[in-house]
């Protein structure tokens, strides 16, 4: 059957395509290393466990919630909010999502027409760019500087939405309050909206996570705030985040939510519910951190890679523009290809991220012998490929 014209020229994500040509290629009995994405080698939290568990003996019947989530479930939410992010919120602005991408696409089908534009920092989350097309809207994509500056945001064509990742995938990067000052400047002075994931803001190693929402009326501005417990909390296949939006962006968001998936699964529910309650997850940080030190430290000594330990994050993020001869297109998609079928390791290409001659690794899972094996094939198959 052919797909309808709004479809055909769209493709899966690179991000997930990679990782599910993994999954094919181990179902073939290779072994694979697992770079490309960041799934964490650490469990759910005990307590969510143990509630879900819990849930499942009480009720056998897993109930329906309103499309929004169990009114009790957006209060706490609203308390952490509030505790947490220094945000007042009530429960009527707050959705349950399943995940942080549904809570991106509800967003900006809510807030934007086709044809409006949507201002994109890159490198960047493959689904901004992806959501926006498939919306049929217009993505200005902008280089993220080292500092945002007033001169810097005065320089850029003003969106209809601006999206914000803080803290920043790929590159560690974490907003520092006066940037968010800058930026909330900007927007109040141009009228654009704007879309804050802060999924990751619990995964900082420097620096501390400030909301763009506790540094402005974000009602009247306009600001969607996005959270997911996938990375947080060791909770990727959960599938369950929430997003903050004035009420009447809520009813519009729950109206599109409602005939697409209806509410997140009773148990994600309860599991996110338990999950946003506990907190940084300090002893899963001080792992990663343990995991973020050594992978820098084994790149350290490679002269074809540059890679900065990031300020936070799952990732890493490596320049290896030094591998291509001036005037030379940069290939990291070769790269990463023949990377997967010589050394059967993974990892993400920057094109994917709209920014060439980068690669982006995963470091969070299997066990450390598996991370050191891993860089060890990267770093000579980098050799070899300087080589030709």
């Amino acid at each position: 059957m052919k797909p309808s014209a709004r479809i055909a020229n769209s493709r899966p994500l690179a991000t997930t395509a990679m990782h599910g040509r993994v999954e094919s290629m181990r179902a073939e009995g290779q072994a694979v290393i697992d770079f490309s994405i960041a799934i964490s080698h650490f469990p759910a939290p005990r307590p969510v466990l143990d509630a879900v568990a819990a849930a499942v003996e009480r009720e056998r019947t897993m109930p329906y919630t309103s499309v929004v989530g169990a009114l009790d479930v957006r209060t706490r939410l609203a308390a952490k909010l509030r505790k947490e992010n220094g945000i007042e919120a009530a429960p009527s602005e707050i959705i349950v999502t399943n995940g942080a991408k549904q809570a991106l696409y509800e967003a900006l089908y809510a807030v934007t027409d086709p044809g409006d534009s949507v201002l994109v920092f890159k490198p960047h989350w493959p689904a901004y760019v992806a959501t926006s097309q498939l919306l049929g809207l217009r993505p200005i994509l902008v280089d993220l500087p080292d500092e945002i500056t007033p001169q810097f945001l005065n320089s850029l064509e003003t969106p209809k939405v601006l999206i914000i990742n803080n803290p920043h995938n790929p590159t560690g990067k974490v907003y520092t309050r006066v940037e968010l000052e800058h930026i909330r400047a900007w927007v109040e002075g141009n009228g654009a909206r704007v879309i804050v994931d802060e999924s990751y803001e619990h995964l900082i190693f420097e620096g501390g996570h400030t909301s763009l929402a506790a540094l402005c009326d974000w009602r009247k501005i306009g600001v969607v705030t996005i959270f997911s417990a996938s990375q947080s909390y060791a909770m990727m296949g959960w599938r369950v985040g929430f997003a903050l939006a004035p009420a009447e962006l809520v009813n519009a968001m729950q109206t599109l939510q409602g005939p697409i998936t209806a509410a997140a699964p009773h148990l994600s529910q309860v599991a996110a519910d338990v999950a946003f309650a506990t907190g940084a997850p300090h002893e899963m940080m001080a792992e990663y951190r343990q995991r973020r030190d050594l992978a820098v430290k084994l790149f350290a000594e490679v002269p074809w890679i540059v890679m900065h330990a990031p300020a936070s994050g799952p990732y890493l993020w490596g320049d290896v523009r030094s591998l291509y001869a001036a005037g030379e297109v940069m290939d990291t998609v070769g790269f990463a290809e023949r990377l997967i079928e010589e050394k059967k390791v993974a990892i993400m290409p920057g094109d994917a991220l709209g920014v060439p001659g980068f690669i982006r690794i995963g470091y969070i899972s299997d066990d450390v012998a598996t991370l050191r094996d891993g860089i060890r094939r990267i770093i000579e198959f980098g050799d070899a490929y300087k080589a030709v």
